[in-house]
């Protein structure tokens, strides 16, 4: 009789410390998984804030005369894609998580090549709001850089914890799913600049001749 007892009560025992275990260690993968999901809506608010500048920008430099259109309806249709990528849930989607780092990238490159046109226009480069536009840019492009590294190292360290036993038995039973990341672009070990180089004289256009080779 008291040896039955006995054996319940360790079984007890061994049930309740499980259960502690489970517990704590669903709470820390919630935890991680929350951590993710904040840092994601970080990415979300810089990406955005540089979306909410593009149509001032355009409004800026289309005014110019014989301004290439083409390259402004590059960078409003890249826009445009990016706004059709829905952003909810994207970290538990790698799919969609690639599309829609994929509009991001052919947006920056849109902006850059606009940039580069806009050099041949002193008049805007001259323009106050073209200043002021250039400055909110730089500062938004050096957001993006910083969240998305960020965002990776928290989608880093959740993915590492869920692979690791026994937290992965329990990742794997409540459905805890692998974060995607972002992957690195061409010279991203460089801080991303926008520059517009409002001192410097434009680049010399198809008729100018090129400076004579200095004598060695």
């Amino acid at each position: 009789m008291f040896k039955a007892l006995g054996c319940l009560a360790v079984v007890v025992v061994i049930v309740i410390l499980a259960a502690l275990v489970l517990g704590g260690t669903y709470n820390h993968l919630v935890g991680l998984a929350q951590a993710v999901d904040a840092q994601w809506a970080q990415v979300e608010n810089v990406y955005q804030r540089r979306a909410d500048l593009i149509p001032n920008l355009v409004a800026t430099v289309q005014g110019a005369a014989n301004f290439e259109k083409s390259v402004l309806t590059e960078v409003t249709q890249a826009r445009a894609s990016v706004g059709q990528v829905s952003a909810r849930d994207l970290p538990n989607d790698p799919q969609a998580f690639a599309r829609f780092e994929q509009a991001q990238n052919a947006l920056t490159g849109a902006l850059s090549r606009l940039l580069v046109v806009v050099e041949r226009y002193p008049d805007i480069k001259a323009n106050q709001n073209f200043r002021d536009l250039q400055a909110q840019l730089e500062g938004s492009e050096n957001r993006i850089t910083v969240e998305r590294m960020r965002y990776n190292e928290r989608a880093q360290e959740y993915n590492t914890a869920r692979l690791r036993f026994p937290t992965n038995l329990v990742a794997g039973v409540f459905g805890f799913k692998e974060k995607a990341y972002f992957k690195a672009q061409a010279g991203a070990e460089r801080a991303p600049q926008v520059q517009f180089n409002f001192g410097s004289p434009s680049p010399a256009g198809p008729g100018t001749p090129a400076a004579p080779a200095s004598p060695r």
